[in-house]
């Protein structure tokens, strides 16, 4: 089979798409807040100032200011379109803006340098009616250096903050813990601000995406979609996946300043509560008492039994409540509908379409559409299951990909973790094991009673 030629134009269109991509996810972390529908008019004019006060860091990593006006024509997008409506054309445009109108802007801002690109903007409109906009002129000063005429901002004060009703603001973070097998694991796990409960949780062998959404996906099934998830700047955390993800369901993700992990605390505290209450039981070397934990679905079965059984039902030193039932005041919480959950953890590979409409991916080959041979497409597909594909092209919608020859059911990335060779038992009191026979004796007792009750006859029991 001779292969197919993919020109370079075929390379630039893909580039343009993703950055376009690039372009809606960056447009929807600004508009999030400001585009809740419960929020009054007031509300969201103040928003929408406060987010056009502020400098923001645009895909390619530039400084840039952007409009009440801009963020406005945002907002009315994507409540008209969605996410799908904030990604701009990718067609590339040609600059429009005259090179004396940068001129003018150069020497003023070196000029005065405290004076903003607003302020440029509205000294250009005074003397000659015109300016270009906002954002334009502060991407010419990134681009010529001139931001680093700015004084140093000052250093913020922080207080104390918690959420005012479960369900708005989920912590998230991963916990370096104990070996097994000679093989490091990893905690990914997420904290609920107002009530403390641990509402996903995942141990794992890596501290990637796919035990992130391990934790995270389960956790969102089940205890419905947060307002916000803050989280630090890990590799895992700022993952085009992980963004993509919150986009769809409509969560805003937010990242701690590096070096400033002010506002994580709470996570932080769980975590020195698992190491001194979970972890300190697990017999991680030679000599070390515990438990020898064999694998890691028992190390999760374990730690959900310590959280369902012990953490989330102790009071808290500071809310004066347990996690648990502080988190049920504001439930029931609505969950994502199964489809839109499957959706929002899509991965997508780009391929280029063999002569006899055939694509690869992991080893297997699939049938698409004829009209898209020669073309490099788009395949968005569940890394758990490779068995169904949707094509993409051109951004747009082009069928779904038939099994043609499958030989890898789930992606490498996402397969299981291997157990490791399960070690001698040791003898001692097994604190671990009691809580999780504990645990599993009360969901045994759970007995729905009602179901043997006798049926009413009509009759009087005398009858």
């Amino acid at each position: 089979m001779s292969e197919v030629v993919v020109t370079k134009k075929d390379d630039d269109q893909v580039r343009r798409l993703e950055r376009a991509r690039e372009i809606g996810l960056f447009r929807y972390m600004l508009i999030r807040e400001a585009a809740d529908p419960s929020l009054s008019g007031r509300q969201r004019g103040a928003l929408v100032r406060q987010i056009a006060a502020v400098p923001h860091t645009d895909p390619d990593g530039r400084t840039v200011r952007i409009t009440r006006w801009t963020l406005d024509r945002w907002i009315l997008d994507w409540r008209k379109g969605g996410f799908d409506a904030l990604v701009p054309s990718p067609r590339q445009s040609a600059p429009r803006t005259p090179p004396e109108v940068f001129e003018l802007a150069t020497a003023l801002k070196k000029e005065n340098p405290d004076r903003t690109a607003a302020q440029i903007k509205r000294i250009m409109e005074a003397q000659h009616g015109w300016a270009p906009d906002e954002r334009t002129i502060q991407r010419m000063f990134v681009r010529t250096g001139l931001t680093a005429l700015r004084k140093p901002a000052e250093e913020a004060v922080f207080g104390r903050f918690e959420a005012d009703r479960p369900n708005s603001l989920w912590q998230g973070d991963a916990l370096h813990g104990p070996r097994i097998g000679g093989r490091k694991t990893y905690l990914f796990a997420f904290i609920d601000d107002h009530s403390r409960a641990i509402v996903g949780h995942r141990w794992g062998f890596a501290e990637d995406t796919v035990r992130l959404a391990a934790a995270l996906r389960p956790a969102l099934a089940a205890r419905g979609v947060p307002e916000y998830v803050y989280c630090d700047n890990g590799s895992a955390y700022v993952d085009a996946w992980l963004m993509r993800a919150c986009a769809k369901l409509g969560i805003k993700l937010v990242h701690s300043t590096p070096g400033r992990p002010q506002g994580r605390g709470k996570v932080e505290r769980l975590f020195r509560t698992v190491n001194s209450e979970f972890t300190v039981e697990i017999a991680s070397g030679e000599g070390k008492p515990g438990r020898r934990v064999t694998d890691l679905a028992e190390m999760n079965r374990l730690f959900t039994a310590w959280v369902e059984g012990v953490y989330h039902r102790r009071t808290h030193s500071e809310t004066g409540m347990a996690p648990l039932a502080r988190w049920m005041e504001g439930a029931p919480y609505p969950v994502p509908a199964p489809e839109d959950l499957a959706e929002a953890f899509r991965w997508s590979e780009w391929r280029n379409v063999s002569k006899t409409a055939l694509v690869s991916l992991q080893g297997n080959r699939y049938q698409v559409d004829p009209s898209l041979v020669g073309r490099k497409v788009e395949l968005v597909f569940d890394p758990f299951d490779l068995s169904f594909l949707r094509v993409r092209c051109d951004g747009r919608d082009a069928g779904t990909a038939l099994p043609f020859q499958i030989t890898r059911h789930s992606h490498p990335k996402a397969r299981p973790e291997v157990p490791a060779e399960p070690p001698k038992p040791t003898t001692g009191i097994d604190y671990l094991g009691l809580i999780d026979a504990h645990y599993t004796a009360e969901l045994a007792d759970k007995v729905n009673y009602s179901a043997f009750a006798p049926e009413d006859d009509g009759q009087d029991d005398d009858e």
